[in-house]
């Protein structure tokens, strides 16, 4: 499936807004989303259009770590459900990961499906020596971008916006 991927406009958030909708069954990751940009915490947002339309997002968000230094988070990502399964959410956590190389992002830490995220390089054992508010979670994993970037101990915080999305 072809599609077009870039990084995100302010037109695009309404968009973006009913797509986390629709895919998550809710507004709790609407409302994170919202939030980091508001905090400006977030890196940046990459979208998925299909024939014009767009029909997925990504964002990463920087987190907060005794280290000098840049850890992201990957959350959300999300497309449109009646595309998923082809090949869209793959290619914006490609481009993602690529993006967050650029912006010189040390690792990528994510807290997603533990059998999806692990062909693009995450895995469980990345994170084994992170503390982090999901540390021992099946689901919370990481990929080093820079070799030796999750060797150490490293303690993380998410932003604000990741909690208050919960409510």
């Amino acid at each position: 499936m072809a599609v077009e991927i870039r990084y995100a406009r302010a037109a695009d958030h309404p968009a973006i807004g009913d797509i986390l909708d629709a895919a998550f069954g809710g507004t709790a990751e609407r409302r994170i989303v919202e939030r980091l940009r508001a905090d400006a915490e977030a890196m940046f947002e990459l979208v998925a259009l299909k024939d014009g339309d767009l029909v997925g997002s990504i964002m990463f968000s920087r987190l907060w770590a005794d280290s000098m230094n840049l850890y992201s988070a990957l959350a959300p990502l999300a497309v449109r459900p009646d595309l998923q399964r082809t090949g869209i959410g793959s290619a914006l956590t490609l481009r993602g990961l690529e993006a967050a190389r650029h912006f010189d992002a040390a690792a990528v830490l994510v807290l997603g499906h533990p059998e999806y995220y692990p062909k693009f390089g995450f895995s469980q054992a990345a994170t084994a020596r992170v503390s982090a508010p999901y540390s021992g979670s099946p689901a919370f994993m990481g990929i080093a971008l820079v070799e030796g970037a999750l060797d150490e101990p490293l303690m993380v915080a998410y932003p604000d916006a990741f909690s208050a999305g919960q409510g």
